[in-house]
C-alpha cells in the first residue's frame, strides 16, 4: 500500500483541492436569505388560504425567478423576478402575471410584493 501526499495530511490538502459547494456557480443570480424569507412568508399565507399550491425557484445566469402555481400542472400565475441588471433603472424586483404583464417593478422587494399580498380585511 502506497501513501500519497493526500493520505499523509488529510486536513490541509483535501480542503484546498475541493472548493466549497457554495462557490461552484458564482455567476448565478440568487435570492438572499432575507428575500427568500419574505417571499416564502407570503407563499405560506396564500397556501393557508387555499389559493396557491406549488412553487418553483430558478437561479439563472441573468436573473432569479420564484414562480407560483395554483396547481402543479399549470403555468405560473405569478413570477417574482430579481434582475440585477435593472437595479439602477426601474428596480431589480418585479412581479409578472401569467400573461406576461408586469404588475409592479421596484427597488424594494417589500413594496413590489404588495401587489399580490392581500392583508386581512376588517369586516
Amino acid at each position: 500500500m502506497s501513501l500519497t501526499p493526500e493520505d499523509a495530511d488529510p486536513s490541509g490538502q483535501r480542503a484546498a483541492a475541493h472548493p466549497a459547494a457554495a462557490n461552484v456557480q458564482p455567476n448565478r443570480v440568487t435570492f438572499n436569505r432575507i428575500e427568500l424569507h419574505r417571499i416564502l412568508n407570503l407563499y405560506g399565507r396564500m397556501v393557508a388560504d387555499g389559493e396557491w399550491r406549488d412553487y418553483a425557484i430558478d437561479f439563472l445566469k441573468d436573473r432569479a425567478v420564484f414562480s407560483v402555481f395554483r396547481r402543479a400542472s399549470e403555468v405560473p400565475i405569478y413570477r417574482i423576478e430579481k434582475d440585477p441588471r435593472l437595479a439602477r433603472k426601474q428596480g431589480m424586483y418585479s412581479v409578472i402575471s401569467a400573461t406576461g404583464l408586469i404588475l409592479r417593478r421596484g427597488h424594494e422587494l417589500e413594496r413590489v410584493l404588495l401587489v399580490i399580498d392581500r392583508k386581512l380585511a376588517v369586516v
